[in-house]
């Protein structure tokens, strides 16, 4: 739909990829710069016929201290349900509204607490930093771990001991699991539904599928059945959780930056930039966002 075609109750869909500079590569998400004469059903209406896994649709937000962030009111959807908070969207959207107003500071008030973004150009290229919300770790039952190895055709022994499974939440919830070879990770072939009933008991928005190629160096995958989706190409909620996960783990230090290749297996390749403070649990998962033609 171009912007001639906006109506009140029909608004201007734009169409970004985040965490990549090619519009092949990275996450697609649906952006909704003015949501203002939207419901909830006109919202979830919208984000099923876009079919990707997030749009996000904005409204004006709270007043900020005045220290120059533009705020902004934003809620997720995916095709089947709204979701409290999503990395890529948020990446898109800073990126569209740079796009639109200038690059600078953002706060979006969600659904999960306020998210700071900054965007920045360097070389042509627009970047968004998205500041989660404080972070947590969980043990997971061992049942439950098994239920999730059954669900994706996973042996015990092809985990990787050093990087146990976690429930981790930095905005939303996922299960972090780590596969010992890259070959593992590679072949995703998964019960849609089993998955589904566990992540909905569970309240998990993604299974986080990692493999660590070096010391800051990682590989995810993110089946996201809950949201009507057999896997999600990049993933900045999730990113953001396994950040905190790595940290309180031990596996990096308390100051860290690390790099998450995501969507290579499916062909769309994107690049996330998770940074750790020391001194700040929040976590910092930075990404480009490209504008998708039409």
């Amino acid at each position: 739909m171009s912007h001639s075609e906006s109506t009140p109750d029909r608004p201007d869909v734009l169409r970004y990829t985040a965490f990549a500079t090619d519009p092949a590569g990275g996450n697609p998400a649906g952006v909704v710069l003015d949501a203002s004469g939207l419901d909830d059903a006109a919202m979830l209406a919208i984000a099923a016929e876009l079919g990707y896994s997030e749009t996000a649709f904005l409204t004006p937000g709270p007043a900020v201290p005045d220290d120059g962030a533009r705020s902004f009111t934003v809620r997720y959807f995916s095709p089947q349900a709204e979701v409290p908070f999503c990395g890529h969207a948020t990446v898109a959207t800073s990126v569209a509204l740079a796009e639109r107003d200038g690059p600078g500071d953002l706060v979006f008030a969600t659904r999960v607490g306020a998210v700071p973004v900054r965007v920045t150009e360097s070389d042509g290229v627009l970047r968004a930093t998205l500041t989660s919300v404080e972070p947590h770790i969980e043990e997971v039952a061992a049942a439950d771990v098994d239920e999730a190895l059954a669900a994706l055709g996973w042996r015990a022994d092809e985990l990787d001991p050093g990087l146990p499974p976690r429930i981790a939440f930095a905005g939303a919830r996922h299960l972090v699991l780590a596969a010992a070879t890259r070959a593992r990770l590679a072949d995703l072939d998964y019960d849609f539904d089993r998955l589904k009933t566990l992540m909905l008991r569970l309240d998990l928005t993604t299974v986080q599928l990692v493999w660590r190629e070096s010391a800051t160096v990682f590989h995810a995958r993110d089946p996201f059945p809950v949201g009507g989706v057999v896997e999600d190409p990049a993933t900045g909620a999730a990113a953001a959780a396994f950040g905190a996960y790595a940290r309180a783990l031990g596996l990096v230090p308390a100051a860290a930056e690390l790099t998450l290749h995501q969507g290579v297996d499916m062909g769309r390749p994107g690049v996330l930039t998770v940074t750790l403070r020391d001194g700040d649990a929040r976590v910092r998962v930075t990404g480009a966002a490209v504008r998708i033609p039409e």
